[in-house]
């Protein structure tokens, strides 16, 4: 008998309109999980979701390459992780918020923000993918670290939005507890 590997079958599940991956039922995502939009620097510097017809980014081509790096490759399993998107650890007196499971599968990705208790956003710097080598979502970690550290106790809620390379964005709020690890 064939079986399937499980990311096939979560996959599968997803563009079928099945419950897809572990997602707790108090995480708080938008009314519209996919949503369209496009990028434009603001008087910050910062890219803005408020569409502009002359700035904005358009879509890349959506072609599976099987080495994940276009949102029609990774957005399967970043929708069935979403609850897995961000990490927090109480270490040594701070408070560690790690990106890792988004960096895994940034390639797809133009751009990911996140806002800590309800902040203004901003951008995470990703390391880059390594598109001329068989693993381009590998992570080097030589320049670049998948967490950021905050006040010991201080994070409780961190919003994270991806913006995918075909035009599409999602968005996710948790609660500290959440995302804590042990």
């Amino acid at each position: 008998m064939f079986e399937l590997p499980l990311w096939i079958v979560l996959i599968i599940g997803i563009s079928s309109g099945g419950a897809g991956g572990p997602q707790s039922a108090q995480m708080q995502t938008s009314s519209d999980p996919v949503q369209t939009f496009s990028l434009s620097d603001d008087e910050d510097g910062l890219a803005s979701t408020e569409t502009d017809t002359q700035t904005a980014r358009p879509p890349e081509p959506q072609i599976a390459s099987g080495k994940f790096t276009t949102a029609l490759e990774v957005k399967p399993i970043l929708t069935a992780t979403k609850a897995s998107w961000v990490a927090l650890r109480d270490y040594d007196g701070q408070d560690l918020l790690y990106f890792t499971q988004i960096e895994s599968w940034r390639c797809g990705l133009f751009e990911i923000r996140y806002s800590v208790n309800g902040a203004a956003e901003k951008i995470w710097d990703m390391e880059p993918c390594y598109l001329d080598t068989r693993q381009p979502n590998v992570l080097k970690l030589e320049d670049h670290l998948p967490y950021i550290r905050l006040i010991g106790g201080s994070v409780e809620t961190v919003k994270i939005t991806l913006y995918y390379d075909d035009g599409t964005s999602d968005t996710a709020t948790f609660s500290r507890n959440q995302i804590l690890m042990p």
